[in-house]
């Protein structure tokens, strides 16, 4: 699978959990801490090219796959590529 970039926040239950996922199935991944580098919704929209109201925002590669309830449906529905 390829990067997965993770738009989120420290203390979002459901960022974490997508770091956990990443980091259970082995998955690479970047997270981008929106507090700690200073960003807002609207700088994650700029970067994905759509309204945010919720974090987490996910990314593989370059297609945007939603928040955590998407990207869990993605990597289950992708688990082929995982056994890799």
């Amino acid at each position: 699978m390829e990067q997965v970039t993770i738009y989120g926040r420290s203390s979002c239950g459901f960022c974490v959990r997508a770091k956990d996922l990443c980091e259970a199935r082995n998955i690479p991944y970047v997270w981008v801490d929106m507090i700690e580098k200073g960003m807002s919704k609207q700088d994650i929209a700029d970067s994905i090219g759509r309204p945010v109201y919720t974090v987490p925002q996910i990314q593989v590669g370059n297609r945007y796959v939603g928040g955590f309830d998407q990207f869990y449906a993605y990597v289950r529905d992708h688990e082929a590529e995982l056994v890799r």
